[in-house]
Formats: C-alpha cells, structure tokens, sequence
C-alpha cells in the first residue's frame, strides 16, 4: 500500500471556544490546544500541505463576528502559520462548503485529512463526513480536539460522553481515530493510521452488549 498523502487541516481554533458559552470543555481545552500546535509543528517539520480554516459572521453576530475578539485565532495557532498554507474562513460546518479547500487540497495531491481543532460535534465530523464524498481520507485526533455540554428539548448530554461517542462512531467508518503520538508516528513512518468499519464495529458492538 502506498503511502497517503496528508494534510492537516486546523478546523476553527479560536477564542471563542476558550471564553464564553463554546468553551471547549473535554478533552480540556488547554491540552487540545497543545496537541493542535504540536501537530502543527510536526506538519511544519515533515512538509505538510497545511489548511487553516476560521469560522466568520458578520460584524454584530453573537459568536464569530469578524474582526472580534472571539473570531480571532488563538495566538499559538496564528504564530505558526506559514505562507505556503492555505488560510480560509467558513460560515457552515464543514471546511468544504463554500470554500476552496477541496480544490486546494486536489492540486497538493492530498488524498487523506487530518483533522484538528473545534468542535468534535460540529465541524470536525461535519468535515469527516462531507471528505468522504470527495474520496479523501479522513483522521481525527482524538485528543487534538474537543467537545462541549450540550443541553436542549432532546435531553442533554456532557462533553465527555459526547465526544466519546464521536471518536468511537467516526471510527466505525467515518474516520481513522488516534492520539497525536500515535498520528506523529504514522506520520514519520509514512504509515496509514488504521480504521475500523461498520460491519466489524457492530459485530464488535454486538458482542460487548450482548455477553
């Protein structure tokens, strides 16, 4: 098998997801960032096709309005980026809607993601689902990333579970899930990360609730 072709692509890591009602709440916030900026470094050191990728309102918006304080990237993200990557903004879920990204990734060569950055519940499995009907690969971080509480008329459930539950169903098909230190020595060795699929997930499933 050939080696993939890998982007990191830095989903929303701003500070709207450190102050306020998004803060990013499991894994704890400072030690996704960390992770975010480790893999950052990493793409830096090994020449990686780097997007990154800021969510934007209008001006006068409750969250991410432009030129806000909330809209800004966080400095550890900022200080990093490089010329050659590609910098975009969004206003929908996915990094892939109504962007250049896939196009970008296209003339790179990509043909496998990896995603960081915020929120697990949002734009990282918005952007896993919509790579696949692009044909790319798609990684997740699991602790590169992050959840929040949420709460509505359909009950209501904590950023520890939710994001949990994330890593383990994008990983059924959506995704391949790993640690930085384990993508860090994919990424080194040239490796694909492994990923799991459906069919094998339930049976797995099946047994585990089942005995």
């Amino acid at each position: 098998m050939s080696s993939p072709r890998r982007a990191l692509v830095v989903v929303d890591v701003q500070q709207e997801y450190f102050e306020g009602p998004l803060q990013i709440q499991h894994p704890p916030r400072e030690e996704s960032l960390a992770n975010v900026v480790r893999a950052m470094d990493l793409a830096t050191e090994q020449e990686l096709p780097v997007v990154v990728v800021q969510h934007e309102y209008p001006e006068g918006a409750p969250v991410f309005a432009v030129g806000s304080a909330g809209w800004a990237l966080h400095p550890d993200v900022e200080t990093r980026i490089a010329p050659s990557w590609k910098r975009t903004t969004k206003q929908n879920g996915s990094v892939f809607a109504g962007s250049e990204v896939a196009g970008w990734l296209a003339e790179q060569g990509v043909d496998t993601i990896t995603i960081v950055g915020f929120m697990t519940n949002n734009c990282d499995i918005a952007t896993a689902v919509d790579a696949e009907g692009l044909g790319l690969a798609a990684e997740v971080l699991s602790d590169a990333t992050g959840a929040i509480h949420l709460a509505n008329e359909q009950g209501q459930v904590s950023a520890e579970v939710l994001h949990e539950t994330l890593m383990v169903l994008l990983h059924s098909n959506f995704a391949a899930v790993a640690t930085t230190d384990v993508w860090a020595e994919a990424v080194r060795s040239g490796d694909a990360l492994p990923k799991n699929d459906l069919g094998t997930s339930a049976t797995q499933g099946r047994a585990a609730f089942n005995s």
